[in-house]
């Protein structure tokens, strides 16, 4: 059995709770957030206990009560504050993104989770998915030759005019737009194709970005809010070059290009697990250079992981991160959702979100290491 326990129970908490279903192992111990109201009714509707306070649930001298992992869901402004407290008190950690909206913070989580041999990793977890790993092998296996080239679209219409105050989750709890607005759509949601571009072709050594806001008065009486457009040219230290581009103002696009010497790797959905992977190979007919009309479309030879519930309004598996944690943890491994990793894609990240202020080219301080595909990712369909 592995153990857990929530700290944030929030929009996003739901679907974790609802992914964790999927993987029948896994304990919730205790919830707790600083709503009181929130809590109450979200343990009400997954049937968890609670703890009244912070410090409760991270003092317990109870060691049937000390969870092997942490799941940090709370405000992304609180995701320094609350991932320090659990590591300095003994926790391993799971961090929703970002690991730190400030990187000089992000810098001293690693270095405590160093210093007392603690596990800390951070969302989004998608590169551990069927679609992500999918894609990874064919870059592996060279099916359209040696990759070059990136495209990385992550748009999500024009939110600030969609009915979001109609969004609830599962339990009730409504999307949380000033959150969004003030951390932006940078920090939520370029990780989803960066820590897949990080997996398969390793560390990013520079950084040419530009970020601006573009839609003003998100939030009402003129407060603040972060970018709601940005793009970047990625360079990839083993030569790859990537352009990700992340808005909520264009049209919805999710796709991903991945151009090779002989052909193209595609996918149109990250936040899909189960999203279909295609090659379109490249070719000359008649003194034209044709991009084939006609497309292969790529599947595992086996079983991968539990995909996400139908029920919610999202198609990703959230536990896949805090479940190949614990899996690390109990088997003493070093975890392919590192702390080195979430690192780099902090700082990665942020670079992309404050370009907006630090323009120019921006040379990135850490790294991520190398890392084994999924144990169920190694051949595919004939």
């Amino acid at each position: 059995m592995y153990t857990v326990s929530i700290i944030g129970t929030g929009y996003v908490a739901d679907f974790y709770m609802r992914s964790l279903q999927t993987f029948p192992e896994v304990k919730v111990l205790k919830a707790y957030d600083i709503n009181q109201q929130r809590l109450k009714v979200f343990a009400d509707y997954w049937h968890v206990p609670t703890a009244a306070s912070l410090e409760e649930l991270l003092n317990t001298s109870d060691a049937q009560e000390r969870p092997m992992l942490i799941l940090n869901l709370t405000n992304p402004h609180a995701h320094f504050t609350v991932s320090k407290a659990c590591l300095e008190a003994g926790y391993n950690v799971y961090s929703e993104k970002p690991l730190s909206i400030k990187m000089e913070d992000a810098f001293e989580l690693h270095r405590i989770a160093a210093e007392k041999d603690l596990y800390l990793a951070s969302a989004p977890c998608s590169y551990l998915s069927q679609v992500a790993q999918t894609v990874w092998l064919a870059v592996r296996e060279k099916l359209m030759g040696k990759p070059l080239l990136v495209y990385a679209e992550l748009d999500d219409d024009f939110i600030s005019q969609a009915p979001y105050q109609k969004w609830i989750s599962e339990s009730g709890a409504p999307w949380p737009a000033e959150d969004e607005f003030k951390v932006g759509c940078t920090l939520e949601h370029a990780g989803y194709y960066l820590s897949w571009l990080m997996m398969i072709f390793g560390p990013i050594e520079k950084v040419i970005a530009a970020s601006a806001e573009i839609i003003k008065d998100k939030l009402p009486n003129n407060q603040q809010t972060a970018p709601d457009y940005s793009t970047a040219t990625l360079f990839f230290k083993c030569g790859l070059i990537a352009r990700i581009t992340c808005g909520i103002v264009a049209p919805h696009n999710h796709g991903l290009r991945i151009i090779c010497e002989q052909g193209v790797i595609e996918v149109n959905e990250s936040w899909n697990n189960a999203a279909v992977v295609k090659t379109r190979r490249r070719y000359v007919l008649h003194r034209k250079l044709i991009n084939s009309l006609f497309t292969r479309k790529l599947k595992l030879s086996g079983p991968s992981h539990p995909m996400g519930p139908k029920k919610g309004n999202t198609k990703m598996n959230f536990a896949l991160g805090p479940m190949e944690l614990l899996s690390a943890i109990k088997e003493q491994r070093p975890p392919r959702t590192s702390a080195d990793f979430a690192l780099h894609l902090n700082e990665v990240t942020l670079a992309i979100q404050n370009a907006r202020d630090n323009t120019g080219v921006q040379i990135m301080k850490t790294s991520c290491p190398e890392q084994p595909p999924m144990p169920w990712a190694h051949a595919l369909k004939s």
